[in-house]
């Protein structure tokens, strides 16, 4: 079990340590930590607790791009209580982690380009305070996993993985992840590069395929598309045969593969 703090002095001297105590979880899963308080100098009335769940997303604008942390999911963990001068509190909570929320760690690592994270925000005095970003590392789902592993004996390569802002049909967030691989094997022939992003329920998920195709003598390169449902009751080698028939129709020129 890996412990990760975050340390904030606010302005009126109380000091919170949120400890989480499964910082690696699935989409659909539960985080659990417990928020601890030390009070200042002086009795203070705490308005409340709050835990956000924060993402840094890449926003387009123009010509430009820059990067800006969105917060995905706001819960608060406890109510009105007085933190007397120099007393400890505690504050145990359990946050139900969102089926669409982005991947940004596989087999154990962290993946390139992701970061997610934990935020608490104290609320005191009428003001709100947040301390740091403690990092939330989601591994995929069985489901997810398959495909990203079917991707790899497929030939194709990693390259990194990002946050674009907007909202995909079938999606609640405002933000949508792509995974982004160089094309390999036999792939190569037809695609430069490949983009993969999920939109994740409790029963099923949405596959969704952008690639980048070659041009041929006469045309010039152009982007492809495909999406597909994968539901997680079904055959495993259901997701890769739909993601194999995904990849020919991207792929067909002329009505041959």
């Amino acid at each position: 079990m890996v412990f990760r703090k975050l340390m904030a002095a606010f302005g009126a001297g109380v000091e919170v340590d949120t400890v989480l105590t499964n910082t690696g979880v699935r989409p659909g899963e539960s985080l659990h930590g417990v928020v601890n308080f030390r009070g200042g100098n002086s009795d203070y009335k705490v308005e409340g607790i709050y835990i956000d769940l924060t993402a840094v997303v890449e926003v387009e604008s123009g010509d430009n791009e820059y990067k800006t942390s969105y917060s995905f999911l706001r819960q608060q963990v406890a109510g009105t209580f007085q933190l007397t001068a120099g007393a400890q509190h505690q504050q145990p909570f359990q946050i139900a982690i969102p089926w669409e929320t982005p991947i940004s760690a596989i087999g154990g690592h962290p993946l390139h380009g992701m970061k997610l994270g934990v935020q608490t925000e104290l609320a005191l005095a009428g003001a709100l305070d947040k301390g740091d970003l403690d990092p939330l590392f989601v591994s995929p789902l069985p489901a997810q996993e398959y495909v990203i592993a079917a991707l790899d004996r497929m030939g194709f390569h990693f390259k990194k993985a990002d946050l674009e802002r907007g909202t995909l049909y079938g999606s609640t967030m405002p933000f949508f992840q792509e995974i982004e691989y160089h094309a390999g094997g036999q792939w190569r022939r037809h695609f430069n590069e490949l983009e993969l992003t999920f939109i994740a329920g409790p029963r099923q998920m949405d596959v969704i395929l952008e690639a980048d195709k070659r041009g041929g003598f006469l045309t010039s390169s152009h982007d492809a598309y495909n999406r597909f449902t994968v539901h997680y009751d079904g055959p495993p080698h259901a997701a890769e045969q739909a993601l194999q028939q995904g990849l020919e129709q991207m792929a067909r020129r002329r009505g041959w593969f």
